[in-house]
């Protein structure tokens, strides 16, 4: 079962409020304090509390150092061998933190035109920044490895004092973090910290999320209080309904492709075979590709446990690099057959009816071409006189 996790955040985001969220859910900061404690770092502790903004009421999380920290200022290399160091993190948790701060020495060697071994982390080097980034990477741990989401983050305005001076908000690391990706330019204040832009970077997808079953949710509160939204990290976990493969044989399929490059002979047994394997329904429609090239689309409409019999199908026969599907639904009439009498012969005709009374009515065009032509007569005319014979 694909468990999900979908965070928004509404307030922005930063490390602690990451943390809180997660503690919202249910993770124990015991738990959470103990993964860490393999940190080699001055002393420190979590201390976890209620808080409410705007009327949402969440979890809190401040990292208390115990003294002051001898070295704030850490090379890359620093920070890598103490994570790695660290026994009591699991091993994915510690991948996923150094991969986080890879990614902010990364946009801080571009901002300031150096290499990453020459980046000295100043913030987000401190004792607090190193337990919020290695706590996320155990949050999702205890939380039993979900694959996350994210929502666009706001990123705010203004100006903000750092180790480097003055700097614009977003600062410059948190804009180049989030390159690529969707974003909000709004709000007052510096909304999204650059360590919550490399969570999000790193450990999230951004954009919509799927559809999924919201079991728990929980909110990561802020230290700020600003005038326009609450300042909270919304987090909400669940699962989706049913593993992706099982509803791959459920219901109907249209399976498409382009076709730039293909003979009208091509085309036609295309069709032929991809009713041959199952398909309900299969078509060749015209359009136009890019640089105004004519080409053709080639469809079939398909029952889930026959999806892969077209699809291969499709890239065996034809010319395509690839295929797209997606599910449909339809509404289909009741169908039978009846036989019904002409001056020249039986002819099946097929029905649609719906609540017992018939709607559509066609007589079968092979069985009139047969009976035209052993009479010598045209098969529109049998094909009318079968539907006359069908009136009551």
């Amino acid at each position: 079962m694909r468990r999900i996790l979908y965070l928004e955040p509404v307030g922005g985001i930063a490390g602690d409020m990451f943390l809180a969220a997660g503690i919202d859910l249910g993770v124990s900061p015991d738990a959470l304090t103990q993964a860490l404690s393999g940190l080699n770092v001055p002393g420190w502790k979590l201390a976890v509390s209620r808080a409410v903004r705007h009327a949402i009421s969440g979890t809190h999380l401040d990292v208390v150092l115990d003294a002051k920290e001898a070295h704030p200022h850490r090379a890359y290399a620093d920070i890598r061998q103490l994570i790695e160091a660290a026994s009591t993190l699991p091993e994915r948790a510690k991948a996923r933190a150094l991969a986080v701060f890879r990614a902010i020495g990364e946009a801080e060697a571009k901002v300031h035109g150096v290499s990453i071994d020459d980046i000295h982390f100043h913030e987000v080097g401190a004792v607090d920044s190193i337990v919020d980034i290695c706590g996320a990477a155990v949050v999702l741990e205890l939380l039993g490895d979900p694959e996350v989401h994210a929502a666009p983050p706001p990123l705010g305005s203004g100006t903000i004092r750092v180790a480097h001076g003055q700097m614009p908000i977003p600062v410059p690391a948190t804009l180049e973090l989030l390159r690529d990706v969707p974003v909000r330019f709004e709000g007052v204040g510096e909304l999204t910290t650059p360590t919550g832009a490399a969570l999000l970077k790193v450990l999230t997808k951004i954009g919509h999320p799927p559809d999924f079953i919201v079991e728990k949710v929980g909110y990561g509160v802020g230290t700020k209080d600003f005038r326009d939204r609450p300042n909270v990290l919304r987090a909400s976990l669940g699962r989706m309904e049913a593993p992706v493969q099982a509803h791959a044989t459920e219901g109907l399929w249209v399976v498409e492709t382009n076709l730039d490059d293909a003979t009208p002979q091509l085309l036609g047994h295309l069709v032929e075979r991809l009713l041959e394997v199952g398909a309900k329904d299969a078509w060749v429609a015209p359009v136009v590709m890019k640089k105004g090239r004519p080409a053709h689309l080639l469809g079939a409409l398909v029952e889930g446990g026959l999806r892969e019999a077209v699809v291969d199908t499709v890239l065996r026969e034809s010319t395509s690099l690839g295929v797209r599907y997606h599910r449909v639904e339809r509404h289909a009439l009741e169908r039978d057959w009846v036989e019904v009498e002409t001056p020249w012969g039986r002819v099946r005709v097929k029905r649609g009816l719906r609540d017992g009374r018939v709607l559509n009515a066609h007589p079968e065009f092979d069985d009139c071409v047969r009976v035209a032509q052993a009479a010598g007569v045209p098969v529109k005319q049998v094909m009318a006189a079968a539907l006359a014979a069908l009136t009551p």
